[in-house]
């Protein structure tokens, strides 16, 4: 693969741990920061067929292999920018993080987007996994996607062709989000922050904050919440290494020190048997778990 071209956005065997919120993860094979959209089309384009991509956004909702990824992985972070219309529909790339455009929202008076204050991710992430928080998901609030795919193809999926549910989506993982719309409607500035302001509270209230975690580790099952099957399961602290349930919000797993991501693998496989044995309910994983094996 020719790097001259991409030689300020590409390096080799890079470590993932500073990438993602566990900070845990071996190295990456490729690591792909673009400038802009040009630059990723650019690569996706150029690069040879056999290598894979894997995108990261923020690395809120991803536990990485201590073996690392191979291949390309991308980071989108310098994917940012957002912007409004005449309309009132929101752009933003797919690095743009989640609160800072429920902020961009609030600024133009404009509401609906107020719970993405409440999600420690990526537009593209979010997209992703149909993420949300507080009673509404981005199904809620996407008009369309842009998305590009290995061979440099640029395609825009509508909200109804996504098929978006709980947590999922109904689009092959060839394409890659890089740019998204949102409907918004006109309010206060006030009112709106009001909203902000109470989501802020509740998620620091409820969830643990200022620590290494990957979010909620599993997906609630139907009419079930996957926080009180789990503490009903006696795993409040439970303990793996340095891989621990939270005291505050058992479907969180924090990396108190220098855990493995082996070791919160075998964590969540622990609580998962004992929810089963208690319940008769095997949960399943909400964090993405990517890398080698």
């Amino acid at each position: 693969m020719n790097l001259s071209k991409f030689n300020k956005s590409v390096t080799l065997n890079q470590t993932l741990s500073k990438h993602n919120w566990f900070n845990v993860g071996g190295n990456a094979e490729i690591l792909f920061v673009p400038e802009d959209i040009k630059d990723l089309i650019g690569l996706l384009k150029s690069k040879p067929k056999k290598y894979e991509i894997y995108p990261i956004g923020a690395g809120s909702n991803i536990l990485v292999s201590d073996k690392g990824i191979k291949g390309i992985t991308l980071i989108t972070k310098k994917l940012n920018q957002i912007s409004i219309d005449n309309f009132g529909v929101i752009t933003a790339q797919a690095g743009a993080v989640d609160a800072d455009v429920a902020r961009f929202a609030r600024d133009q008076e404009r509401t609906g987007l107020e719970f993405l204050v409440g999600i420690p991710g990526t537009i593209g992430g979010g997209i992703k996994m149909n993420s949300g928080a507080f009673g509404a998901e981005f199904k809620d609030i996407l008009i369309d996607v842009k998305a590009i795919n290995n061979l440099g193809e640029i395609k825009t999926f509508s909200n109804k062709e996504l098929q978006m549910g709980y947590r999922k989506i109904g689009l092959s993982k060839e394409w890659i989000f890089y740019e998204a719309r949102f409907k918004s409607s006109k309010d206060s500035k006030d009112k709106i922050t009001t909203k902000m302001r109470r989501i802020i509270h509740l998620r620091k209230e409820a969830q643990p904050t200022a620590v290494k975690t990957g979010g909620s580790t599993f997906k609630n099952p139907i009419n079930k919440k996957a926080w009180k099957l789990i503490d009903e399961a006696g795993c409040r602290g439970l303990q793996n290494g340095d891989a621990m349930i939270s005291e505050k919000h058992c479907n969180f797993i924090i990396n108190l020190k220098k855990s493995t991501s082996q070791e919160i693998e075998e964590l969540a496989q622990m609580v998962q048997d004992k929810v089963f044995e208690k319940s008769g309910i095997r949960l399943d994983w909400e964090i993405q778990r990517v890398g080698i094996k």
